[in-house]
């Protein structure tokens, strides 16, 4: 085994020594590639980047919300991170009487940082290689275990590189008292929303400002009134000197989830099904929700992080697929296979393998995925399950119904109910006899759904009734959509080709890529571990004769402004200081013109997780807060396309600005270090 493991790091040292832009990179590996960092501007070193020796950038990084990045800019504990990210948190906070969606929120002093419940931020202590350790016979538990009980409020996990071929224990500090400082209107954070979304040019100040909270020995510790702003061992400087085209950028951050190495077989699947689906049953989710949204503003309110969570992938989907045909993707990997195969005759056996794996898996996989996008958007079983936990005390209990009810509408469940089991009937053919019997007795999916809502005492706080639960119809449709549910689990993977069956084949294939393919730049796929990301400010050709420029400015918002779009209706504060060129401090002369930079584009190889990366300049400074992909890149978790694949940035100076000029709040400016 140790000798199978000296020769998969000698494969992976030389691919890690290839020239290229693309790649998400592990920090404690850096140093492989800082020459090449180097060759393209960047200053610092690898233990400037990542060390367990003294204070490096990984101390000034977060794991925001599980699933965002954020970036460490003052000795307080001070956290920028995207306005997306941060979203839930505000939506939570928000209400009819204090609209934080709309109005924006402004802290200006501690004392008026408003704690977010639930929300938590890790910041890693180390990473480290424990793969002679599992191949010993040591648990993924047994090291969690051990790691975790090294510092208050550790927390571990075991990460599997390159479809088990090696394996790493990251360890990271988990703090549980975070709190809301700062966050644009919507109509800035969200500039453009949805019809922006994915796309460039952009205009959208996507920023929120939060603060990590530790106790009086600087440790996590659970909110407390006492608890104080918490001292990192390292923060980031910002830089106001701007950007050119050209200069060098690197993102440091949690990449969720790539699919740098998988098949054609995977990809005719995603490209032909998976995402087609996905795409469809989401349309029909956001229509109904934008309708109700749309005649009320509490809805509105309501719905607001719930539609923004199901619209974002939405649109990431319809980029993908025409990304995946635009660049051919299919066809090019079974050129690469072929040559594979031509190449390596003794292991053609590997791709036949992983083909019929996933021609075994298939079916599965996709009930799993239609099960998520349709049945699990009915949101009304949420209750059956808080009033059957038997974990939970009744105050807890109460407690969770009283948050469930709160961002709930019944009439716009039974609407999303009645279209979900309807595309369930349609598409499905896997049902539970029960679920069959349910919609055999109504007269089909859509007239039972239909039933099911008129004869539920569960759709407000107001006609619950604990005795009654176990009687409701929707505990009778729960229960027969539960063993569904327990089946379709077993396929709950982070993609289809982690599933045991079909991951078992990629371990020998990708050590097999990489002994084969010598001019190939291997990294592991992003999956929420800390990452580096190198590249440079770059327009790109969007269509034949079209040049896409990399930097937007206030004059783009201006033009977009309509107060008759709530997605485009700028706010007056932004108004007066472009109608009077009170810029302050981030005023800058562009292309003749005295405006505020607003947003521009990157090389970096990003994905979901990157947002809210700090996107840093060849000096480590902090230039811009990265949040997006152009529509062009989303493919990029499959094939990044070096000419198209552009990350999207706010300008770390309009964010300054924003913060100035219409939030008022000089003081964090202060604390920045401005």
């Amino acid at each position: 085994m140790k000798r199978s493991l000296l020769i998969f790091a000698l494969l992976l040292a030389t691919t890690f020594n290839a020239v290229a832009d693309k790649g998400m990179w592990l920090p404690s590996l850096i140093s492989s590639r800082i020459s090449d960092m180097k060759s393209k501007g960047f200053k610092l070193s690898a233990e400037d980047i990542y060390s367990i020796n003294k204070a490096s950038m990984k101390d000034a990084v977060v794991l925001f919300d599980g699933g965002c990045t954020g970036e460490i800019i003052s000795e307080e504990g001070l956290i920028l991170t995207n306005h997306h990210c941060g979203y839930d948190a505000i939506q939570a906070l928000s209400s009819v009487e204090h609209d934080y969606l709309t109005d924006g929120f402004w802290a200006m002093n501690h004392a008026e940082e408003l704690p977010c419940p639930g929300l938590k931020v890790h910041i890693l202590v180390r990473m480290e290689e424990v793969t002679e350790r599992l191949a010993a016979g040591e648990t993924k538990a047994e090291i969690i275990a051990k790691a975790e009980a090294e510092g208050v409020g550790y927390r571990a996990t075991v990460e599997s590189m390159y479809y088990g071929n090696m394996a790493y224990l990251f360890i990271y500090r988990e703090f549980n008292d975070v709190r809301l400082v700062g966050t644009p209107p919507t109509t800035i954070g969200k500039f453009g929303a949805d019809n922006d979304n994915w796309i460039w040019p952009r205009h959208t100040g996507d920023f929120s400002i939060f603060r990590i909270y530790a106790n009086g020995n600087n440790e996590p510790a659970a909110y407390s009134a006492e608890n104080k702003p918490y001292t990192p061992a390292r923060h980031f400087q910002i830089s106001t000197k701007g950007i050119k085209e050209g200069d060098f950028t690197m993102i440091y951050g949690f990449p969720g989830n790539t699919q740098e190495y998988i098949t054609s077989d995977a990809v005719k699947y995603i490209a032909e099904i998976s995402d087609p689906l996905k795409i469809d049953l989401r349309t029909q989710r956001l229509d109904i929700i934008g309708a109700a949204q749309a005649k009320s503003v509490e809805t509105r309110i309501k719905y607001a992080a719930k539609q923004a969570n199901i619209a974002n992938a939405w649109k990431k989907w319809q980029g993908e697929v025409k990304g995946i045909n635009r660049l051919g993707t299919y066809g090019k990997k079974l050129a690469y296979e072929e040559r594979f195969r031509k190449d390596n005759p003794d292991k053609a056996y590997l791709l036949d393998s992983l083909s019929a794996a996933y021609e075994r898996n298939m079916e599965g996989y996709f009930h799993y995925e239609l099960f998520n996008e349709s049945l699990r958007g009915i949101e009304l079983t949420q209750v059956v399950a808080i009033a059957e936990n038997a974990k939970l005390t009744a105050e807890q209990k109460q407690a969770a119904l009283e948050l469930f009810y709160k961002d709930f509408d019944a009439a716009v469940d039974r609407d999303i109910a009645i279209a979900m089991l309807t595309a369930y009937e349609k598409h499905a053919t896997l049902f539970t006899p029960e679920l069959k019997a349910l919609f055999a007795k109504h007269g089909g999916a859509r007239a039972y759904a239909e039933w099911l809502y008129d004869n539920t005492t569960l759709g407000s706080l107001e006609s619950y009734n604990a005795a009654n639960v176990a009687n409701d119809p929707i505990a009778e449709f729960a229960q027969a959509i539960a063993p569904l549910r327990a089946h379709v689990m077993k396929y709950a993977y982070r993609n289809f080709s982690n599933i045991p069956d079909i991951e078992r084949w990629f371990r020998p294939y990708v050590k097999a890529l990489m002994e084969w393919d010598k001019k190939r730049a291997f990294f592991p796929d992003a999956n929420l571990t800390l990452r580096v990301a190198y590249g440079k400010v770059a327009g790109y050709e969007y269509a034949d004769g079209e040049y896409h420029l990399p930097q937007t400015t206030l004059e783009g918002i201006i033009a977009k402004d309509n107060p008759e779009i709530y997605d485009y209706n700028v706010p007056q504060a932004l108004r007066d200081a472009y109608a009077t060129k009170d810029y302050g401090r981030w005023g800058v002369t562009m292309n003749g013109k005295y405006t505020v930079p607003v947003c521009f584009i990157a090389t970096n190889h990003t994905t979901g997780g990157n947002s809210g990366s700090p996107v840093l300049n060849r000096k480590g400074e902090l230039i811009g807060v990265n949040f997006d992909r152009t529509w062009l890149s989303t493919m990029s978790d499959i094939e990044f396309d070096e000419t198209l694949c552009r990350n999207i940035i706010c300008d770390i100076r309009y964010v300054l600005f924003v913060v100035d000029k219409v939030g008022g709040a000089e003081w964090l400016i202060e604390e920045m270090g401005l």
